[in-house]
């Protein structure tokens, strides 16, 4: 079984995979970010690195599918593959940080490993307004992260609502992040865990 966890920056997906994965004795599978060699890079130079980043998380991310699949076990994924493609790249080349010839090259290879894996049993995506992206980005303090612009993280948010309106592989679940606390609050974890399993009662 394949549950991913779906959302913009700061939203808090590795947080909940945490939790989720305690709560369901689900393995987790987390975002890359403390091995790649690009993001800090690619923070303080878009334009130079955002198709290598790109590249690299698509690597990343198709060989986590394809493990996950021949694993066989119930597996909980911190963003997936479809986010990448669908909202990263495209805001990148849209805000001019990414070449035609590279977007291009990006878009064909993704399409080529999109047709070689399966959708996730369940997609959670966690819904957020930027205030809440901000405060939660700066609560953690990523030093990476301290240069994001919020015009950047607003073009991200717009692609994810429209990305998330024709989401159409798989079962999903939108979960409003704005007004709970999921960390502290363990009334709002126990409403999305009673969420989660209303959903897999009708998957399985």
């Amino acid at each position: 079984m394949h549950i991913a966890i779906a959302g913009n920056i700061g939203a808090g997906k590795t947080t909940l995979t945490k939790l989720l994965a305690k709560h369901f004795k689900w393995e987790p599978h987390y975002e890359d970010v403390v091995d790649n060699p690009y993001l800090d890079d690619f923070y303080h130079q878009m334009e130079r690195w955002s198709f290598n980043l790109q590249i690299y998380f698509l690597n990343s991310r198709f060989r986590q599918v394809q493990q996950i699949r021949e694993s066989g076990k119930k597996i909980i994924q911190d963003r997936t593959i479809y986010e990448d493609a669908h909202i990263f790249a495209p805001n990148l080349y849209a805000m001019g940080l990414m070449t035609s010839r590279d977007f291009e090259n990006y878009t064909s290879l993704f399409e080529l490993m999109e047709s070689l894996v399966k959708a996730p049993d369940l997609l959670i995506y966690l819904r957020s307004s930027i205030p809440n992206l901000v405060g939660q980005i700066h609560k953690r303090g990523r030093e990476y992260e301290n240069s994001i612009s919020i015009d950047y993280l607003s073009r991200l948010n717009e692609r994810y609502e429209a990305w998330i309106q024709t989401y159409t592989k798989g079962k999903l679940l939108i979960i409003d992040v704005d007004n709970i606390n999921f960390v502290d609050n363990p009334e709002d974890l126990g409403d999305i865990i009673s969420r989660i399993d209303a959903e897999l009662n009708g998957l399985f």
